[in-house]
């Protein structure tokens, strides 16, 4: 078995205090790897960085123009997001154009993931709804496609609910990979999960990105998906989130999301591949400074996008204080 590779370090002074290993997978469409750093092989839960996988039926089936998503609702039916007005109100928006309320989504619970807008909320005297919840979004993009196919939305997360099993198909569609029950796992916000070789999602992300060896009809619905992830990157993440400004900088050329568990995906449409990394401590400070150099590596990127990555690449760490003590950064096997 391929061992796992040193991805990042942290630096203290002249020292490196920690390090994080994981495994790299670069592939095109058609499942050929142009980089492969540690165990590709081994099957990870790709956990909320296949979102755009799992917004496919939506735009797919007719839902998303029967209910007349717009860019921000079909991004927000991608993203992590913090929690802020913003992506609150997005999601209220679907629900309510629905007939439904916030009861209706099943993801639980929890406080903004944006400081900024729980601390607001807890001062307001509030505490938070599904609304707040980073998946809200694609919880309300299922509840539109159960709407559409006129099923039951009560229990849409369970695996056998007509919205899950196509889900599922289009996972299994994109990686090319059959999903069995070992692979099975229940996601945070409550929707079935399935493990995938690394490799298997690089290759996945390759297709979205480029529409090769994809239907006509789920080829487009990628380039929407993506579309609108560009056309309103704060909704996939939010204010200061590493996807959003990724895809703000890179727009047309970078697609990229983030996982739990230092999973992180990205395609590079104009350049046929796709990009997977898995932190094996599952740090999310790991997985970006990876992401970044990967994509400062693989990508013709100059100005701003190439400073912002350098910087994510290299993040420098500060103490309480303020000052400068030590970088989160990407190794050099990474870079060269």
């Amino acid at each position: 078995m391929t061992a796992s590779a040193v991805l990042v370090e942290v630096t203290r002074g002249l020292s490196v205090e920690s390090r994080h290993l994981g495994a790299v997978a670069v592939s095109d469409a058609a499942g050929g790897l142009l980089l492969s750093i540690g165990d590709v092989e081994r099957p990870v839960f790709p956990r909320s960085a296949v979102k755009a996988i799992q917004a496919l039926p939506l735009v797919e089936s007719g839902a998303a123009a029967r209910f007349g998503l717009t860019d921000q609702e079909l991004a927000l039916a991608c993203a992590s997001h913090g929690g802020e007005p913003e992506h609150v109100a997005t999601a209220a928006g679907v629900i309510a154009r629905l007939g439904l309320s916030a009861d209706a989504l099943e993801c639980g619970a929890h406080w903004p993931l944006n400081e900024a807008a729980a601390r607001a909320l807890a001062a307001s005297g509030a505490g938070p709804s599904a609304l707040h919840n980073n998946c809200s979004g694609k919880h309300a993009g299922f509840l539109c496609l159960a709407c559409a196919m006129e099923t039951d939305s009560a229990g849409y997360i369970d695996p056998e609910h007509p919205v899950q099993r196509e889900v599922k198909a289009a996972l299994e569609g994109m990686t090319g990979v059959r999903i069995d029950e070992a692979a099975a796992g229940v996601d945070g916000c409550g929707i079935p999960t399935y493990a995938a070789p690394l490799k298997s999602l690089a290759t996945a992300f390759a297709r979205f990105g480029t529409g090769e060896r994809l239907g006509d009809v789920r080829a487009a619905a990628a380039r929407t998906l993506m579309a609108a992830a560009w056309s309103a990157p704060f909704h996939v993440g939010g204010s200061g989130r590493f996807d959003t400004e990724a895809m703000q900088l890179g727009a047309f050329r970078i697609f990229v999301k983030f996982g739990a568990e230092g999973v992180h995906l990205a395609a590079l449409p104009e350049l046929g591949l796709g990009v997977a990394i898995k932190i094996d401590d599952g740090a999310s400070r790991a997985a970006e400074a990876a992401m970044a150099a990967v994509l400062r590596r693989l990508s013709p990127a100059e100005g701003d996008l190439a400073a912002w990555l350098d910087l994510r690449a290299a993040q420098p760490l500060t103490n309480w204080a303020g000052v400068e003590v030590g970088v989160v950064r990407a190794a050099e096997s990474l870079s060269s």
